[in-house]
């Protein structure tokens, strides 16, 4: 067996479970081995339920009393048994397993693991445990097991399988890193990191495993765009564009002034679309900063010098966003521009129609998802790729855009507040444009942490709003309760909200399951004012803009990194009201401000810039958690996080420098055979 042995080879994987793989990727013995565990259960010792830490994961032995109950309640059944042992006794709790009721009768013994917790009256409860037979138990007890991400028709257990036959068959893995330079950067050998984190053998074991192995994720990555930027250093722009008026008399009619930073960052695109070399910049600018409006400055550039230019965004409500947004500018400015939408969504004879006038040219700027970048999309002319929230995009997907035509420049917008210490690593083979002011006149959003047990009054204060005319969200953490189910989740929350305010006020709900078209239904009823309340986890967190909305309310605040709440909160303050964040952290009122609120929700409150936030999220963090939040998967990453992992990142990149400083043209064997997977 060798990396590139195909799975369809593997023993127990016929036609159908190679189908399934190759669905997520797996191809080869090789990627089999690259797809790592997300957690591992970690299995205790056996505990007394006397002895078991409220809070604690712990695994008890107990004997079922009784006959369990099954009811229904909010159109989901709830199993609950009583078990003991000799020191005390626990309530259990499963739902939607009304099977358990047959699976645990009385006076079976089993060991259940979860996590101990105690009611007001100091009653012992556990909620959706782990069940397993004693001797089964016993053959797991110390160990770590991994867990991995899952799909539907495919088992944990059979993911193991395939690993282990994997690992056992496979030869050493090579390694890109000298002994000299492991041992100098305390990291391990790649063959044992590999090996260590599908099956460790404890936490500080992992914990190298996994160091190692973000290590080579930020390396490949670094390493692929420093080689991006040496070839674009050198890449003549052949045929610039001419500065055009059409862009200035657009800016000449706006009903708002560009701020100074907006004109600074104009005048750097205009440099480079009529300059000597092809545009490579990123547009760095927070939440609200004006970044979309140059965006189409560069566009109308574009099309001023009869070419065509692309705009890429991560999700189909934002695209017709743009699309929306620029007819409008068209319409109310007489602007000589003939824009397209194409998106998953854009079928039949709409598709066949965008196709033929991009292909024509008579489309001049196309908007659109990653249906931009379909080898059935060919352009006439295409001469600027605009990609909108860089952190959804990785470098090959929008190399993929610019290939569609001839040396393109290239400009990449995100909203994603990154230090500049780690965007300078991150964004290596760009030029950086920073947007670091606000519009004039735009009302700074007011911000409150506050305990989940004191929402009635931010009810009360959000009926107030929408008595005005205004509009809400409500984000949660979780579609539906699950294992989690201290988590609020959109489908309770949604039916909760609906019995406490008035029936006059409409509630809607959004996640992330949804298909695009009802999606995109639900968000344009919010946008046209249809909507009151949109109950919702995350899918919002990019580019909705609905300038009437003027509160968000996100539940288990606590549960977010701080990035991820700042571009939540950037779903309001988009009109001309005063706009309002509510931190709804689980605590109660009694602990005291200081004492319950979590330290990050506390900067929060106090700044919306999101620079200063992301700077006092890489302070806070520090080393990170194994098993925390990560916020960075969107970048390509597996393991790697840019803020938990800054340290490794920085050794990452001084390591580059080094390999380049000798090996500037990748001639080494061990250079040789990396392949920059990771960008």
């Amino acid at each position: 067996m060798n990396l590139q042995t195909e799975v369809g080879k593997l023993k127990r994987v016929g036609p159908k479970t190679a189908e399934l793989l190759a669905g997520k990727g797996l191809y080869t013995a090789g990627d089999l081995a690259s797809y790592y565990p997300y957690r591992y259960e970690k299995y205790v010792s056996l505990s007394a339920v006397s002895a078991a830490e409220e809070g604690q994961e712990c695994a008890l032995l107990l004997t079922v009393i009784g006959k369990g109950s099954n009811i229904r309640a909010g159109g989901r059944s709830i199993c609950h048994f009583k078990a003991a042992d000799a020191t005390g006794d626990c309530r259990i709790t499963f739902f939607n397993m009304p099977y358990m009721v047959k699976n645990l009768p009385p006076g079976s013994q089993r060991v259940f693991m979860g996590v101990m917790k105690k009611s007001p009256r100091g009653l012992r409860f556990m909620e959706q445990p782990r069940v397993y037979t004693r001797d089964d138990y016993h053959s797991l007890e110390g160990t770590l097991q991994p867990v991995y991400p899952l799909f539907q028709g495919i088992k944990n257990k059979q993911i193991c399988a395939l690993v282990d036959q994997v690992l056992e068959g496979l030869p050493e893995f090579e390694d890109y890193m000298p002994e000299g330079d492991r041992e100098r950067l305390g990291l391990c050998a790649r063959d044992t990191a590999i090996r260590t984190v599908h099956h460790p053998g404890s936490m500080e074991e992992l914990g190298r495993a996994r160091s190692r192995l973000i290590f080579d994720e930020f390396f490949e990555f670094i390493l692929g765009i420093r080689k991006k930027k040496k070839e674009n250093e050198g890449l003549r722009n052949d045929n610039p564009m001419s500065s055009e008026s059409l862009p200035d008399e657009l800016i000449e009619k706006l009903p708002y002034s560009l701020t100074g930073a907006q004109k600074r960052a104009w005048e750097e695109i205009r440099r480079d679309l009529t300059g000597d070399y092809v545009m490579s910049r990123l547009l760095q600018g927070d939440v609200g900063s004006g970044k979309t409006i140059l965006a189409f400055l560069a566009l109308l550039l574009c099309s001023a010098n009869h070419r065509q230019g692309a705009l890429m965004a991560p999700t189909e409500v934002l695209a017709r966003q743009h699309m929306e947004n620029l007819a409008g500018l068209k319409e109310r400015y007489g602007l000589p521009i003939n824009p397209v939408l194409l998106t998953g969504s854009v079928k039949g004879k709409a598709r066949r129609e965008a196709y033929e006038k991009i292909a024509s040219g008579e489309a001049d700027i196309i908007i659109g998802t990653h249906a931009l970048i379909q080898d059935s999309v060919e352009y006439a002319n295409l001469g600027l790729v605009v990609t909108d929230e860089q952190h959804r995009f990785g470098v090959r997907q929008r190399e993929s855009l610019a290939g569609k035509g001839k040396a393109v420049p290239v400009l990449v917008m995100s909203a994603t507040p990154i230090p500049r210490t780690l965007a300078i690593i991150m964004y290596g083979d760009l030029q950086i444009s920073v947007l670091d002011e606000m519009p004039a006149g735009r009302l700074p959003i007011k911000n409150l942490a506050i305990a989940s047990t004191e929402r009635r009054r931010i009810y009360k204060f959000m009926y107030g709003q929408i008595k005005q005319g205004r509009q809400a969200y409500v984000i949660c953490p979780e579609v539906e309760e699950g294992a989690m189910s201290e988590l609020e989740n959109v489908q309770d929350y949604t039916e909760k909200l609906r019995k406490i305010f008035p029936q006059e006020i409409r509630i809607d709900s959004l996640n992330g399951r949804m298909k695009p078209a009802e999606k995109t239904e639900i968000m344009e009823r919010f946008g046209s004012g249809q909507t009151d309340i949109l109950v919702s986890t995350t899918v919002i967190e990019v580019g909705i803009d609905v300038p009437n909305a003027s509160v968000i309310a996100i539940e288990n605040a606590e549960r977010f990194g701080m990035s991820q709440l700042h571009q939540l909160r950037g779903r309001v303050g988009r009109g001309q009201w005063q706009s309002y964040c509510i931190f709804l952290y689980t605590g109660s009122a009694e602990e005291g401000a200081s004492a319950g609120k979590p330290k990050r929700l506390e900067i929060l409150e106090k700044t919306n810039d999101g620079f200063k936030i992301a700077e006092e999220d890489l302070k806070l963090r520090g080393p990170g958690d194994l098993f925390g939040e990560r916020q960075s998967g969107e970048l390509g990453f597996v393991l790697a996080d840019i803020y938990e992992d800054s340290a490794i990142m920085k050794k990452a990149a001084a390591y580059v420098d080094e390999v380049l400083a000798s090996d500037p043209d990748f001639k080494t064997p061990h250079m040789r055979q990396l392949d920059f997977r990771s960008i």
